[in-house]
């Protein structure tokens, strides 16, 4: 290309029909190393093109000019990242994904750098969307999106992306990446059992050696564990050999120690587990899930109650839970403020059943009211049945589909050399 004037001209003619952008995503291949080597001079080219219209030859400009990016010209090179990704062409950017991919990274890295990370969460949602075929597909650039999404802590946006079911990954790390963060959002949110599922996945995930992301996993899924079920349960048989064997080793210490405390119930035994190992839990940025841990095993204990007693008073209740084993909480008045505060907060989130009796301080425990025939329920239950339905024929047209690929028949023709037709499933009759 004899220049950068003639590229631009070139990007503003044959960007209409299928034809002429292929051919000019021809030329700007060619033309690459001459856009590398002019990025600081590129910027003022960005203004004479539409992004709606030019939004592949807009993409390799502004790629380009994204690799000479300083920390004083950031506030030129945000603008023009955030309304490309508003304007292009879903179309025409999936033709250089990469590049794509690659502008919205560096966009993500200048926002950290700025420490603005909140100015970044609906651009790169909709550079997620934009840059997806379905809904079903994982993108290089959710964990990116995900991450804005914490440090900004708008953790609800980050569920308009985990809220879909995801099929389709081409790059193991960046699953391990989008569940574990996916964890992280659910746990800002309180949301414990789905933040579970989240870091089960990357536990469990395939792995021939244990990597950094699935120790981070397990450590939060050990604690998340605690908060909603009170116990850590075994890994399921389907778990790597390398995070089982590895995982219970490395963490022994104070992971693994602390569940061993909360099983036993006492709270002065879990309040010195977690006094001794302060330092660990502070520097693994976990100590707020760590008090989290220690206020369930109060509520777990006053949910034993429950199933011991009719009533009991406030007193009796604290006594029995340990409230008052602290230095500090040694006041009888502050032991029936806090058990009582526990047991509202309890009552208000549906854990236990009961009533207080402000005069005589007593607890009245009633059972679960729910009898599953109201129509909020029905609608809850058919939503959970048309979704396991769903997933259902989703697996069912995966298993086909695998069943009938050629790559997988010869590798099980290897494994298999005396071939008895029974040891083998019968091919769907859509595909003979």
């Amino acid at each position: 290309m004899d220049s950068l004037e003639a590229l631009v001209a070139h990007i503003q003619a044959l960007s209409g029909s299928v034809e002429e952008v292929s051919h000019l995503h021809s030329l700007l291949k060619q033309a690459e190393a001459s856009l590398q080597s002019q990025a600081a001079r590129l910027s003022s080219f960005l203004g004479q093109l539409d992004a709606s219209k030019h939004s592949l030859g807009y993409l390799y400009i502004l790629e380009a000019y994204s690799t000479s990016i300083s920390r004083e010209q950031a506030n030129e090179f945000l603008p023009f990242v955030i309304g490309f990704i508003n304007e292009c062409s879903p179309e025409q950017i999936r033709l250089a994904p990469e590049k794509f991919i690659s502008v919205c990274k560096r966009f993500k890295d200048q926002l950290m750098d700025l420490k603005t990370p909140i100015q970044g969460v609906v651009p790169l949602r909709t550079a997620v969307r934009k840059l997806q075929l379905s809904s079903e597909q994982l993108t290089a650039l959710h964990s990116d999106f995900l991450v804005l999404c914490l440090l900004s802590k708008c953790y609800k946006a980050g569920l308009s992306i985990l809220d879909d079911d995801i099929y389709e990954v081409d790059q193991p790390k960046e699953l391990l990446l989008y569940c574990y963060y996916g964890g992280m959002i659910n746990i800002g949110l309180k949301h414990f059992r789905k933040a579970l599922e989240f870091l089960h996945n990357v536990v469990t995930a395939p792995m021939t050696n244990l990597n950094a992301i699935a120790i981070e996993a397990y450590k939060k899924y050990i604690l998340v564990s605690l908060i909603q079920n009170g116990q850590v349960p075994q890994f399921p048989k389907y778990t790597s050999s390398a995070a089982q064997k590895n995982l219970k080793i490395i963490l022994r210490h104070p992971y693994l120690d602390l569940a061993i405390s909360y099983s036993s119930g006492k709270i002065s035994e879990l309040e010195a587990c977690i006094q001794s190992n302060m330092d660990k839990f502070h520097s693994d940025n976990n100590m707020g899930l760590v008090k989290q841990v220690l206020s369930s095993l109060y509520k777990r204990n006053i949910q034993r109650l429950t199933q011991m007693y009719l009533t009991l008073s406030l007193q009796d209740i604290a006594n029995a839970v340990q409230l008052q084993t602290s230095k500090k909480q040694r006041c009888i008045g502050w032991c029936i403020r806090s058990c009582n505060c526990f047991f509202y907060l309890q009552i208000q989130d549906g854990e236990i059943f009961a009533t207080i009796n402000q005069k005589d301080g007593m607890v009245s425990f009633h059972e679960d009211p729910e009898q599953y025939k109201s129509c909020e329920m029905i609608e809850r239950i058919d939503s959970s049945i048309q979704r396991i339905m769903a997933l259902s024929r989703k697996l069912t047209a995966i298993d086909e589909q695998i069943s009938c690929d050629p790559a997988y028949v010869t590798k099980v023709g290897r494994e298999r050399p005396r071939f008895d037709f029974d040891d083998f499933d019968s091919v769907p009759h859509k595909y003979m």
